[in-house]
C-alpha cells in the first residue's frame, strides 16, 4: 500500500495537534511543523511513534521561505513526497486598527499569508510531476465576514481565501485540489485571551450551543482530504456551528 504524507505547520498545539492526530490515526505519515513549541512538537511524535505510526519534527518558521525550502526537502527525505500539505500555522491578535504599528502587520502578512504561499511553493514542484497532491488551507470565518479590532488577522485569512479559490483554478489541470476550512471560534490557546466572558457569550450566539473543539476543525480537514471528497477543489468549508448562518 502506498504510503501518504502529510506536511502540517503549526502542527504542535491546537488545531494542528488535532489535525495531525486525525491524519496520523487515518495512516499518514506526518511532518510535525513547529516554530517555537519544540517539547510539545516532540511529544506528539513521540506519541504518534508509540502508536504505530511514522511522525517527524521538523522546525521552521513558514515566513522565511529559506526555511521552508530546507524543511520540505527534509521532510521528504525522510518520509516520502508529500501528498498533502495542511496551512494550519497563524497568528492572531486584537488591537484597534490604528494600534496595529508596521512591524505587527508585517508579521500577520509574513506568517498567514506569506507562511502558505512559501510551504505551497516549496511542495509544488513535487505534486505537478506526480500530478497528484493535496492542498487544505485553514482561514477563519473572521476571513468571511470581518472582525472588529482584528482587522490584520481578518485581512490575512480572507486573502487565504482568495489564495485557495484561484490556486485551485491553476492546479485543476495538474490534479492537485486545493480547498480551505474557515473555522468558528474554536476551544484553543489561540482565543484564551479573549476572556471566559467572551467565550461564553460567543459559546451562546453559536447555534450548536457550543464553542468548536480542535477535532472538529480535524475531521474537517481530513474529508477534504479524503477520497470521499475527490471532486471538491476551490471550497471554502465553514466549520463554525452555525454561527455564520
Amino acid at each position: 500500500m502506498k504510503q501518504n504524507t502529510a506536511l502540517v505547520t503549526g502542527a504542535s498545539r491546537g488545531i494542528g495537534r488535532a489535525i495531525t492526530r486525525e491524519l496520523a490515526r487515518r495512516g499518514y505519515a506526518v511532518a510535525i511543523n513547529y516554530f517555537r513549541s519544540q517539547g510539545e512538537a516532540e511529544a506528539l511524535a513521540a506519541e504518534i511513534t508509540a502508536g504505530g505510526g511514522q511522525a517527524a519534527v521538523y522546525g521552521a518558521d513558514v515566513a522565511n521561505s529559506a526555511a521552508v525550502g530546507e524543511m520540505v526537502a527534509r521532510a521528504e527525505a525522510a518520509l516520502g513526497p508529500i501528498s498533502l500539505l495542511v496551512n494550519n500555522a497563524g497568528i492572531a491578535g486584537q488591537a484597534l486598527f490604528q494600534d496595529v504599528d508596521d512591524e505587527s502587520w508585517n508579521r500577520f502578512l509574513a506568517v498567514n499569508l506569506t507562511g502558505p504561499r512559501n510551504t505551497i511553493r516549496a511542495v509544488l514542484p513535487g505534486m505537478i510531476s506526480r500530478k497528484a497532491g493535496c492542498i487544505v488551507n485553514i482561514s477563519s470565518i473572521w476571513g468571511l465576514r470581518g472582525a472588529s479590532c482584528e482587522v490584520a488577522y481578518a485581512c490575512t485569512k480572507a486573502g487565504i481565501i482568495g489564495l485557495t479559490r484561484s490556486l485551485a483554478l491553476e492546479l485543476a489541470p495538474s490534479h492537485i485540489r486545493v480547498n480551505c476550512v474557515a473555522p468558528g471560534v474554536i476551544d484553543t490557546e489561540m482565543c484564551r485571551p479573549l476572556g471566559a466572558e467572551t467565550l461564553a457569550d460567543l459559546a451562546e450566539q453559536t447555534p450548536l450551543g457550543r464553542l468548536g473543539r480542535p477535532e472538529d476543525i480535524a475531521q474537517a480537514v481530513a474529508f477534504l482530504a479524503s477520497e470521499d471528497a475527490s471532486f471538491l477543489t476551490g471550497q471554502v468549508l465553514t466549520a463554525d456551528g452555525g454561527f455564520s448562518v
